[in-house]
């Protein structure tokens, strides 16, 4: 039986192999996470934080709020340190994950830049 060392490396090498076939017009976001080297506990952290912020977002809109703000600092406070904050937005929003609160985001970016 091959060593773990061994066993890991070809893994590693395997993954590298797969993230250049990976479409990554297709799925951004999956290549923004593995190229970040985020474990399944950081991006199902980072991925409930996103539903709760979509779901506040939707609350405050019903409510008539028009300033989001709060939510891009929110967003950007919690963000992994790998995972550069408007490249994070744009592949979200790619792979048609939480639209309606990603589309508000990148409007505020650049809104701000």
């Amino acid at each position: 039986m091959e060593s773990l060392e061994k066993r890991v490396a070809k893994l590693e090498f395997h993954q590298s192999l797969l993230m250049e076939m990976i479409d990554e017009a297709k799925k951004p976001f999956y290549s923004l996470i593995i190229r970040a080297d985020l474990t399944k506990e950081e991006v199902d952290a980072f991925l409930a934080f996103c539903q709760e912020l979509a779901d506040q977002y939707e609350q405050q809109k019903a409510e008539g709020l028009t300033i989001f703000t709060p939510l891009l600092v929110q967003f950007a406070g919690m963000l992994h340190p790998n995972l550069p904050l408007e490249q994070t937005v744009d592949a979200l929003l790619a792979q048609q994950m939480f639209v309606p609160l990603m589309t508000e985001l990148k409007t505020l970016i650049r809104t701000i830049s």
